[in-house]
């Protein structure tokens, strides 16, 4: 029997839920794309039923988990989809909600088809239709000219991750490579300010030793390993079911850590301003807190254990520098810059962390602090994580270092079943490459800075704006080159202010974005590309970075793409022959030829993969992938396997910072600390007004991965935009579940249903990220699409220099 075969006697997916049959459209197909039963029997016996062509995919967009898909196509046509059914069912990259209404998407009635060019004003959304002749002369002409104008530091490639794939954005930066290059993004929109500061603790020069990154399984530990011998996980800000959805995700994962802990006789816990859907079902498990404070709650813990003479002194005299006077480094020796001495109040800001100080700012009883701080000190293994919303505010750069410092302070770092603070760890085995670009220029913006580098790249140096690569910026950005993202606006940052911005076309001179439906960020394209979608061409892409096994899929196409659609890589060599590099650029390969030769390529590096034939025939290869430990090596022999810090320890004191502190230059409200303590940050802890009562935070949503399938209705219908506010804040206010309410910050206004629930903290409200942004920006810029960067103020951080403001905002909330 092949493996073909073999999938197919399985069981197949479920059909959509009783919701989903009650919204089938008039094909009669289930809302998620699966197989109505009508189309089953005519498939599985039906004399004159036609047979189906059946082709393997992914889901490509940024959840991480690349789910597997296996379409079903009759006459070109995709008709359902199934999701995986190989192999053994505990390692089956099943489809989630979304991803099972990707046929909504590709065969939606709003898919860009033509080319067009923008005939009104920028973000107006007015576009008419080219050829594709014109629009490939015109993209030509405008690289040739802001090129020999302004040189190759005025392109930039702007953050986007609505399509993953071995094949995808790569010819676009393989094109702009070979045409001198684009400035660099540092840092990325999900970790940003962790991925600024944590290197600092943990590593940063891989000359000296390892180097910290946070989608690694180097630097964490995994889900794995926590089923295997944890006996406590606690996560702040962690939720997996809505961050990781899906059966290729960490919920997976997830799931069977929690059977396995709690069958030890242990327990999760799950620190968060919102009962998320990770602890629905499970309320025992959820501590709440108000956002953007974990740093109080951890500094609070930490001093418990100080005084109750609960730290591991050893560890932390023997792998670590700063926790106390005895290691701090010379030159901050006898000045109270010890980490221990914020703890005790003897330096820094002078004041004691005990849980009482902790209690107002967290909402935590001083009490419950120390309960849980006894906990975590008597597990024989605490899994102690985070997610990546606690660093996504103003004050991330020191939370996310000051959740380390638990497992760092109690020595539970190296050793079966713990883990180093950080997120879970990441898949460390990709078994296929991509197509390969080298980019000439060195100079690199954090990835929130492109804005400012559009409105006055020429002013921003290393020192005021986090350059990295070069002393400063030689030019403003004048082209900007979109592929498959909506961060130009709607996943950026303060919508309004960007809008103002990007419609100087004295400023950013040309956009051009490459897209399959109009998004927000595609209503400021001076041209306007139609991207064939992956499952209308020959796809192939590794397992993405969640759930820990590794895996290559290989399919396609299940259709042809619409109208004049086309894939990038044809674009590209399109382009390329307009500057006489059309050879160079395709080394004389189709795509498809790329593909194959990548696989190969990666098949004989692994020995254990597929032939290129075989996985053709097949579509998915699957293994799993052995439980790591965080820092074990380094754990085991320090000397041998030092971090990749000055010292080679764990920097809990960093003289790094400590320069960086001294020599950036700086606003009055920007700090940068060398050791990780809380400060309330930009419109955190204590910046509430009379005007702006509340504290708002977005989150992530299970009816969008970031702003992917934010378009699709029926997943708005099964999971609405609603506004998370607690009975204590919506009843002196008149606001009932349902009603529709006005949200107005210092940035912007929205309107959004209300969902009245104690399921979140009092004097919070929370805004599902991700919805697509919809107003009027000639008129009163009230978005009725509900996106919460129209509340969002572009403000980054002082070291990351980063979205912070993602999750640190004021507002006052108010009936419609």
């Amino acid at each position: 029997m092949t493996a073909r075969e073999s999938a197919l006697s399985r069981r197949t997916f479920v059909k959509g839920s009783l919701a989903g049959l009650a919204l089938a459209g008039a094909s009669g197909s289930a809302l998620y794309g699966c197989a109505p039963q009508s189309q089953k029997d005519s498939a599985n016996g039906a004399a004159d039923a036609p047979a189906d062509q059946i082709a393997w995919s992914q889901c490509n967009v940024n959840c991480g988990g690349n789910c597997v898909f296996q379409w079903h196509s009759r006459d070109g046509k995709i008709v359902y989809m199934e999701s995986d059914n190989t192999g053994d069912d505990a390692l089956q990259a099943r489809a989630c909600l979304r991803g099972r209404s990707m046929r909504r998407w590709i065969n939606h009635p709003d898919r860009l088809t033509k080319p067009m060019k923008r005939v009104g004003k920028r973000g107006e959304g007015k576009f008419e239709e080219i050829s594709w002749d014109e629009a490939i002369d015109t993209i030509a002409s405008e690289l040739k000219r802001v090129i020999d104008t302004y040189g190759n530091e005025a392109i930039y490639v702007n953050y986007a991750t609505g399509m993953y794939s071995c094949t995808g954005k790569q010819p676009g930066l393989r094109l702009l490579g070979m045409l001198g290059g684009y400035v660099n993004q540092a840092y990325d929109y999900s970790t940003n300010m962790l991925s600024a500061a944590m290197p600092f603790m943990y590593g940063n020069d891989k000359e000296k030793g390892s180097v910290f990154g946070p989608y690694d399984a180097l630097n964490a530990s995994s889900f794995s390993e926590a089923e295997r011998a944890s006996d406590l996980v606690v996560m702040f800000g962690n939720s997996p079911a809505e961050t990781r959805m899906g059966g290729a995700n960490a919920v997976w994962d997830f799931a069977r850590v929690r059977e396995a802990v709690t069958k030890r006789g242990g327990r999760i816990v799950n620190i968060d301003y919102r009962l998320n859907e990770s602890s629905s079902g499970h309320p025992d498990e959820w501590l709440p807190i108000r956002p953007g404070t974990d740093a109080a709650l951890a500094s609070a813990i930490a001093h418990e254990w100080v005084v109750n003479d609960q730290i591991d002194l050893e560890f932390l005299h023997t792998y670590c520098v700063g926790y106390d006077e005895e290691t701090m480094p010379e030159s901050a020796k006898g000045q109270n810059k010890s980490y221990r001495a914020y703890l005790m109040g003897e330096g820094y800001d002078m004041v004691e962390k005990t849980p009482e100080w902790a209690a107002p700012i967290t909402q935590i009883p001083a009490d419950t602090i120390r309960a849980l701080a006894d906990e975590i000190a008597a597990a024989e293994a605490p899994f102690i994580a985070q997610g990546w919303g606690p660093q996504r505010h103003t004050n991330g750069e020191d939370t996310c270092r000051a959740i380390c410092m638990l497992p760092i302070l109690i020595g539970k770092i190296g050793l079966p079943g713990t883990n180093t603070g950080q997120r879970e760890a990441c898949p460390s085995v990709s078994l296929v490459g991509g197509l390969p670009f080298e980019n000439p220029v060195k100079t690199a913006i954090p990835v929130y800075q492109w804005v400012n580098a559009v409105d006055h790249g020429h002013e921003m140096t290393a020192t005021n704006a986090g350059i990295s690569g070069a002393d400063k910026l030689s030019s403003d950005i004048k082209l900007i080159w979109n592929y498959a993202g909506n961060c130009l606006t709607n996943q950026h940052g303060d919508i309004n202010y960007t809008h103002d911005v990007l419609t100087d076309e004295n400023k950013c001179e040309f956009i051009l974005v490459w897209d399959t439906v109009m998004t927000d960020s595609a209503k400021y394209a001076d041209i306007l590309l139609p991207d064939a979608m992956r499952s209308e061409q020959l796809n192939m892409q590794t397992q993405g970075y969640t759930e820990y096994y590794t895996a290559v899929v290989v399919g396609g196409p299940a259709q042809e793409p619409p109208g004049e659609c086309r894939s990038s890589y044809d674009v590209c060599a399109d382009i390329a022959d307009k500057f006489g590099m059309k050879d160079a650029f395709t080394e004389g390969k189709t795509q498809e030829q790329w593909i194959q030769e990548l696989y190969e390529a990666g098949a004989e590096a692994d020995g254990d993969m597929p032939s290129w034939d075989e996985i053709r025939e097949q579509g998915v290869y699957k293994r799993t992938l052995d439980p790591v430990i965080g820092l074990e090596a380094f754990r085991t022999d320090p000397a041998k396997n030092p971090l990749g810090t000055p010292s080679g320890k764990i920097e809990i004191y960093s003289e790094q910072l400590a320069d960086i502190a001294a020599t950036w230059e700086l606003e009055d409200d920007e700090v940068i600390n060398p050791i990780p303590v809380f400060t309330p940050g930009f419109q955190g802890y204590g910046s509430v007004t009379d005007e702006y009562p509340l504290y708002c935070a977005g989150f992530h949503h299970k009816s969008r991965t970031h702003s992917s399938f934010g378009f699709i209705e029926e997943l708005e219908q099964v999971a609405r935009q609603q506004l998370w506010m607690n009975p204590l804040d919506a009843e002196p206010r008149g606001i009932a579940d349902g009603d529709t309410v006005a949200v107005k910050s210092p940035a912007g206004e929205i309107r959004i249903e209300a969902k009245v629930t104690p399921r979140i903290v009092p004097g919070t409200i929370g805004i599902p990220q991700g919805a697509w942004h919809n107003a009027d920006m000639d008129g009163d810029r009230v978005d009725t699409g509900a996106c919460v960067n129209t509340l969002t103020t572009y403000k980054p951080t002082p070291l990351a220099k980063g979205n912070g403001p993602a999750h640190s905002i004021i507002a006052q909330v108010t009936k419609a």
